[in-house]
């Protein structure tokens, strides 16, 4: 297969180095001639090191290399049977590029998109075939990161998701089949980590170095909400957040702070500014969290509740299966443990108890339990029901 990747930024190199080693024809394509001169450089020295790692023979690495074409042409896609974009998230833009591919490749060539946040039907919809259209969505550092979305279009034709699931996981990777709905599964299920993280800070219930620690010791999660926003960048974090919002007819279990919101203002995006919520500079001190475990515990139980609510109703909604919520939570974003699986562990009459005291507390719809968690506790049931959770 013939694979044709457009844009050669951090993510659409990331791809062009999974295909190429999964054995597949790659051009990469970009028409800012440094960009993808960096692209190129930036592979070969990550084939590099997996050969020094002893990942890869130096011969694997010099055949994987050997399958990547850099070309700053668009006509060299005429025999490429899929072709994926990686370019600004911008759908005037992607919509036009699609617009040009279409009348280069053949009928029966794959279209796609790695949008993170961009309807997949809206992309689609400038096609003159848009039955051939689907959304492939990476996550970065696309060599590393396990999982992949898959997320047909309403005019995606029959079968061709499975033959997509089917391609990507001969690429190596774990791929979760979702609907074309706003975040899909990873971006929709995690962003009360984020947005009830920052609530708790504006209300002055904990600081951020106290949520962070609730989470990662307490709770097992690999990074806290604050120090993961500041790593992600709010250029790209509360930009996301925005976006959800705005898609979801601004319903507000998705509201956006204006706590992150300054700080995107300011430009002050975390790691990569030197400032976020966090101080980067050499000479700061890191804040230092109240070890209290009650107090951590609440702030857990809280967030957790949050996150649980949200997976649930994606499920409610047939976003995905239990099993594709939990591997994309699990290796998408690094959850100890998948969030269904967590409310059976917890109880979800517990559950339901936190978020039904939050609505009591607030009166706001944010915190409104999913009617699907209220129907299984009243009926008594368990997402699993003795069964293992998914596991990979």
């Amino acid at each position: 297969m013939i694979v044709g990747i457009i844009g050669s930024g951090a993510m659409g190199a990331g791809i062009a180095q999974v295909v190429a080693t999964a054995g597949h024809t790659v051009r990469l394509l970009d028409q800012n001639t440094q960009a993808l001169q960096r692209a190129g450089h930036s592979i070969q020295g990550s084939l590099t090191k997996l050969a020094e790692k002893g990942k890869l023979t130096a011969e694997a690495a010099t055949a994987i290399f050997g399958r990547l074409q850099l070309t700053e042409d668009i006509h060299s896609f005429s025999d490429c049977e899929l072709v994926l974009e990686a370019i600004v998230e911008d759908l005037p833009v992607k919509q036009q590029l699609f617009r040009e591919v279409e009348l280069l490749v053949s009928d029966t060539c794959i279209l796609a998109s790695n949008t993170s946040s961009l309807s997949i039907a809206s992309i689609a919809a400038a096609c003159q075939k848009p039955e051939r259209f689907i959304g492939i969505h990476f996550f970065n550092p696309a060599p590393l990161m396990q999982l992949v979305e898959v997320i047909p279009a309403v005019q995606t034709r029959a079968g061709l998701a499975e033959e997509v699931r089917g391609l990507v996981q001969s690429w190596g990777k774990l791929p979760v089949l979702t609907k074309d709905t706003p975040g899909f599964i990873v971006n929709r299920v995690a962003r009360p980590f984020y947005g009830e993280a920052i609530r708790v800070l504006e209300e002055g219930i904990a600081d951020m170095a106290t949520i962070d620690w609730a989470m990662t010791e307490l709770g097992g999660f690999r990074m806290g909400p604050f120090a993961l926003m500041d790593f992600i960048g709010h250029d790209v974090n509360y930009r996301v957040t925005e976006s959800v919002f705005t898609s979801f007819f601004y319903d507000p279990r998705y509201k956006p702070s204006f706590t992150q919101k300054r700080l995107f203002e300011a430009g002050y995006y975390g790691r990569k500014s030197g400032r976020g919520f966090y101080s980067y500079a050499d000479s700061a001190t890191p804040p230092q969290p109240t070890r209290d475990e009650a107090l951590g515990r609440l702030v857990l139980n809280r967030i957790l509740a949050m996150l649980i609510n949200e997976a649930v109703d994606a499920l409610a909604l047939n976003v995905a299966s239990k099993q594709d919520l939990e591997l994309a939570m699990t290796k998408g974003v690094n959850y100890p443990q998948g969030l269904l699986a967590w409310a059976d562990a917890l109880g979800l009459e517990n559950v339901l108890q936190t978020l039904d005291s939050l609505y009591d507390e607030y009166h706001e719809d944010r915190y409104r339990a999913s009617p699907l968690l209220r129907r299984m506790v009243k009926a008594g049931q368990t997402f699993f029901q003795h069964e293992p959770a998914a596991s990979h």
